[in-house]
C-alpha cells in the first residue's frame, strides 16, 4: 500500500545557526513556511526573520557554551547546523591564527552544537534530525584553500560518526554539501580570490559560476528544499548521508 511520507514540519521544533546568511536564512523560511517552530542564532546583534532569535559568539567559549545551554531548554527536533567561516590560504601562507579561527567555528563549535542537540534529544527520547552543513571544499583538496577545505571534510566525518553512534536512538545525522551558492558571503570570497588570483572584483564570481556543469551558481533556496527533505519524514530511512548541491560539481 502506498503511504506517502509528510514534508510537513508542524509541532517540530528546529534550531539553525548561522541564521543571518543566505543559507540560514532559507532555511529558516522554508522550516517556518512548513510550520515549524524556529529558534535561531547568528553573530548579529539584531536580526528580523521568523525565528526566536538570541547572539552568540560560537568561537568564545562562554558563547558557544550559552548556546548549547539554550539548546537543551528548547529541546530542537531539527538541528540546521550551518554557522560557518571562510578565509584563503595554501599551506604556504595560511597561519595557525587562520587555522584556529575557521577550526574554531566550522568543526568545534559545530561539533559542541551537534553535541548539545543530541543530548537533549536523547533525555527527551525522541527521534531527530542533525543536519550539518558541509561543502564541496570537504570533499577536495584546493591549493588556496587549505583549511577550509579539512574544516568540511571534518564535517563530512564526524557527520558519519555521529550518524552511527546515533542510530540506536532514531536519530538521524546528514550532511548537506553546498557547491557555488549565491549567498552574501561570496563578496567575502570574491575578493579573496581577486587579492590571491589576481583578478578582477566579481571575474571569479562569474567564472565559478560558467564552470558548473549545470551552468550557474545556486541559490540558498536550493539548499533549504534539502534541508527540508532531511528534516521530515521524506528521508526517514536516511542517515550518515552527505547530499551534494553543487550542480554536478563534485561526482559522489
Amino acid at each position: 500500500m502506498f503511504n506517502p511520507a509528510p514534508t510537513d514540519l508542524t509541532g517540530k521544533t528546529c534550531f539553525v545557526t548561522g541564521a543571518s546568511g543566505g543559507i540560514g536564512a532559507a532555511a529558516i523560511a522554508h522550516f517556518a513556511a512548513l510550520g515549524a517552530t524556529v529558534f535561531a542564532t547568528d553573530l548579529a546583534p539584531n536580526f528580523e526573520g521568523l525565528a526566536d532569535y538570541r547572539a552568540f559568539n560560537l568561537l568564545e567559549t562562554d558563547g558557544l557554551e550559552t548556546a548549547c545551554e539554550w539548546i537543551s531548554q528548547i529541546s530542537p527536533d531539527v538541528l540546521f547546523n550551518n554557522a560557518a567561516v571562510f578565509d584563503m590560504g595554501s599551506v604556504l601562507d595560511a597561519d595557525l591564527d587562520q587555522y584556529d579561527h575557521l577550526f574554531g567555528v566550522n568543526v568545534r563549535a559545530l561539533y559542541a552544537i551537534m553535541q548539545a542537540t543530541a543530548k537533549s534529544m536523547v533525555a527527551m527520547d525522541k527521534p531527530g534530525s542533525i543536519i550539518n552543513i558541509a561543502s564541496q571544499a570537504g570533499h577536495r583538496g584546493e591549493a588556496l584553500v587549505a583549511h577550509y577545505c579539512a574544516t568540511k571534510a571534518a564535517v563530512i566525518s564526524y557527520t558519519q560518526s555521529a550518524a552511527l553512534a546515533l542510530a540506536p536512538y532514531k536519530i538521524r545525522v546528514n550532511a548537506i554539501s553546498p557547491g557555488v551558492i549565491d549567498t552574501p558571503m561570496w563578496k567575502h570570497v570574491d575578493s579573496l580570490f581577486a587579492k590571491f588570483e589576481d583578478k578582477e572584483i566579481g571575474q571569479k564570481k562569474r567564472e565559478v559560476g560558467e564552470e558548473v556543469p549545470l551552468g550557474y551558481m545556486g541559490a540558498p533556496d536550493d539548499v533549504a528544499r534539502v534541508a527540508v527533505f532531511l528534516a521530515s519524514e521524506q528521508s526517514g530511512y536516511m542517515t550518515a548521508q552527505t547530499i551534494g548541491v553543487d550542480g554536478g560539481n563534485v561526482l559522489r
